[in-house]
């Protein structure tokens, strides 16, 4: 999902809130959003070298890191050693079906495309491990494996007094046995696509006598920017550089330069969290830090700022999924120091932050009578960090409310505990009988810079009459946009009042157009659900009529804002590429106000 479509999505994916008699309809609970929900063991602790333990991670799509309209396949690189002496207890074994079974589900869940495997010869634990991973692959169409050769597959588990050269032609007759043909196997025009690692550089051999030994010949990606002229080179692959000094950026730039215009290789890119080797019984003390996160958005950052649309980066592949004696693993996720703490005032929930917030995706609000089960109330954009309570019909009682920071794309999750909160808003009063609904059609627009679009803003009393005249405006609208209604007031009466909205996105070099609106900051998005619920579900007796009515409910909540005592919302823009607002149009009636969210795209 990109971020520029996720305003509108969530607009979409309204929870249901209108249960007769019941407001809170559960649908989480605390432990599931403050649990382990990874592959790593939940017996992982956090280790120095930046390995985070196991903990909550952000599940948001990791495509949502890349330029606006990417197709690129993201791939894992996986280390398939684990349970073996030699290496270190990470609390599972690669060579378990079940942890294989984890580890893609894992995987599938975070948005990722597939595996490429760091693979150590036939008949290895590796290849035992290598097996459960291309059986799980199989159980899920779209999800796809490769193999990259280790040199040390070369060095190690190949066949009994090979030459390097008799080594690699073994290696590569048993992968095409034995990999080639599964239908999970990932191909590029084809053929299946076989990278390694650091053969040459510790062997000599003859790729294009190891080709010929073959049946199937694969599509071969070689390493860093030479590998783009290798000898049967069909692309290039780049990885983690802990040598630089600039977190390999240059290094990034270099490698995407030389392979863009090679309109016939297949680039590889790189994503990467950091590396610190100094657990490894190798390392040599080699560290590129994390920076709470900000090394691996800023990977994803560069690739962005060279491909889009319309140029488009083929692959990217994570440095690594559980690498974690070289402190480059994501698996248990990443750890990006934010924390948060939330409070009640009067009838706004606000929180306060430590840390970054680029590394938050979205906040998520949930509410709960009990303090376990949990219900989702709204979800606001990083940069608002209070709602109003009063834009929710939520009945007296009392409640438990919780702030959840969901992070960017594998980074963790934050959730503090929670605040309570008896609900103390006024009845909504007005100029007529009956609540009323105003809504936004369409909710979502997008246009160019420099034009306008229209959107009908209606409102329509839900019973009785509306007789008192609503004055319409738009709340905190950014500088590059403007609106205007045509009327700029509606009374509703016993029908339905309409107005033309007409938004106009400054181009570059316009001048800013007059704004209207003004208010109160506080996100409204779900105010229709507990009245329109309230008045639409009435005694329900059974379970069938039960789910029909909490669907059609959920489709009235998604369209129909009622009477409140809130204020107005404006969402902060993404960043790059078209840039996405929300904006509140507010309703003014005497001592009553209504509101309806537009999600407007400016491209």
């Amino acid at each position: 999902m990109r971020r520029t479509q996720f305003a509108a999505v969530l607009l979409l994916a309204l929870p249901v809130v209108c249960w007769a008699g019941n407001y809170v309809v559960p649908t989480t609970t605390l432990t599931a959003q403050t649990a382990n929900n990874t592959s790593a063991a939940n017996s992982f602790w956090t280790q120095p070298n930046g390995n985070l333990g196991a903990g909550n991670v952000s599940k948001a799509n990791v495509h949502s890191l890349l330029y606006p309209g990417a197709t690129t396949k993201v791939y894992a690189h996986l280390l398939l050693w684990f349970g073996q002496s030699n290496h270190m207890n990470v609390g599972y074994s690669s060579t378990d079906p079940v942890q294989a079974t984890r580890q893609v589900n894992d995987m599938i869940s975070r948005g990722i495309d597939g595996v490429i495997i760091d693979w150590y010869g036939p008949d290895s634990l590796v290849d035992q491990a290598t097996k459960l991973v291309m059986a799980e692959a199989e159980k899920h169409p779209g999800f796809t494996f490769a193999i990259m050769i280790d040199q040390g597959a070369i060095k190690w588990d190949s066949c009994t007094g090979c030459t390097p050269q008799e080594a690699l032609i073994s290696d590569l007759q048993y992968i095409e046995q034995q990999y080639f043909p599964s239908p999970a196997y990932m191909k590029w025009q084809g053929a299946p696509v076989v990278t390694n690692f650091d053969i040459d550089s510790a062997y000599s051999v003859d790729w294009t006598a190891a080709n010929a030994a073959l049946s199937t010949h694969p599509a071969f990606l070689f390493q860093n920017n030479s590998g783009f002229t290798h000898v049967l080179s069909d692309g290039s692959y780049s990885w983690v550089m802990p040598s630089t000094t600039d977190y390999g950026m240059s290094y990034l730039t270099s490698f995407y330069n030389t392979g863009m215009p090679l309109s016939s290789k297949e680039t590889l890119g790189a994503a990467y969290t950091g590396f610190n080797d100094t657990l490894a019984a190798w390392g040599s003390g080699r560290i590129m830090k994390q920076r709470c996160g900000q090394t691996w958005l800023q990977t994803f950052s560069k690739a962005n700022g060279l491909y889009n649309s319309g140029k488009q980066l083929p692959y990217l592949q994570l440095v690594t999924w559980n690498d974690y004696e070289e402190g480059s693993e994501i698996e248990s996720g990443i750890d990006s120091c934010f924390s948060l703490s939330g409070s009640v005032s009067g009838q706004t929930l606000q929180w306060n932050i430590s840390g970054d917030e680029s590394t938050v995706d979205h906040y998520r609000v949930y509410i709960s009578t009990d303090g376990q089960n949990l219900m989702t109330l709204t979800d606001t954009a990083p940069g608002l960090r209070s709602i109003n309570l009063c834009s929710f019909s939520i009945p007296a009682g009392n409640y438990k409310l919780f702030v959840q920071a969901v992070g960017k794309p594998s980074l963790a999750n934050r959730m503090p505990g929670p605040v309570s909160y008896t609900p103390g808003c006024s009845s909504p009063s007005g100029g007529g009988s009956g609540t009323l609904s105003f809504t936004a059609t369409p909710a979502v627009l997008s246009i160019p810079a420099g034009k306008s679009g229209t959107i009908t803003i209606s409102a329509k009393p839900q019973s009785g009459s509306y007789d008192s005249s609503i004055s319409l405006s738009c709340a905190s609208l950014p500088s590059n946009l403007g609106c205007a209604f045509s009327p700029e007031s509606i009374t509703p009466g016993s029908g339905t009042a309409a107005s033309a909205l007409t938004i106009t996105a400054v181009s570059a070099t316009g001048k800013n157009l007059p704004q209207s609106g003004g208010g109160l900051v506080y996100a409204s998005w779900f105010l229709s659900f507990g009245v329109a619920g309230f008045a639409f579900l009435g005694n329900l007796q059974h379970r069938r009529r039960l789910q029909v009515a909490l669907f059609v409910c959920a489709l009235i909540g998604g369209s129909m804002l009622t009477i409140s005592c809130g204020g107005g919302a404006s969402a902060a823009p993404s960043t790059g590429g078209p840039k996405t607002y929300t904006i509140a149009v507010h309703g003014n009636s005497g001592s009553s106000q209504v509101s309806a969210d537009v999600v407007v795209t400016v491209q």
